[in-house]
């Protein structure tokens, strides 16, 4: 009977949460970007601990240290680039809001449609 009560619970219940799942790419940049930086953080600890040592490898580890935080830089940056083309894709239509100005040539060809009636009355 205890056995029955169990299989009737369910073991996962998923909670509703207000944001929704990344997209596919932002995710997978996002992922690289994790990798990478803890890769860079892992590096610069052992670089840190071979120069306190006085070993031989802390001249290596420091300069692969070094080249790492440029790459894990640009995994970052990569991550933000990567959610701003997919939103310009497939997410987030781009209306101007009301507060935006007119183009010159709409205001050009308004002030010529108001001033041609004029003339031609005249």
């Amino acid at each position: 009977m205890e056995h029955e009560a169990r299989s009737a619970r369910q073991l996962w219940v998923e909670d509703e949460r207000g944001r929704r799942r990344m997209p596919d790419p932002v995710r997978d940049a996002a992922v690289r970007a994790v990798m990478i930086t803890s890769v860079t953080l892992i590096q610069a600890v052992v670089a840190f601990y071979c120069t306190v040592a006085g070993a031989w490898l802390a001249f290596p580890m420091t300069v692969t240290t070094v080249a790492s935080t440029v790459v894990a830089t640009w995994s970052v940056l990569d991550v933000w680039i990567t959610r701003q083309v997919w939103r310009q894709r497939n997410g987030v239509v781009s209306e101007p809001s009301s507060t935006a100005r007119p183009s010159i040539r709409t205001r050009r060809d308004e002030d010529r449609a108001e001033t041609t009636p004029l003339s031609e009355a005249a």
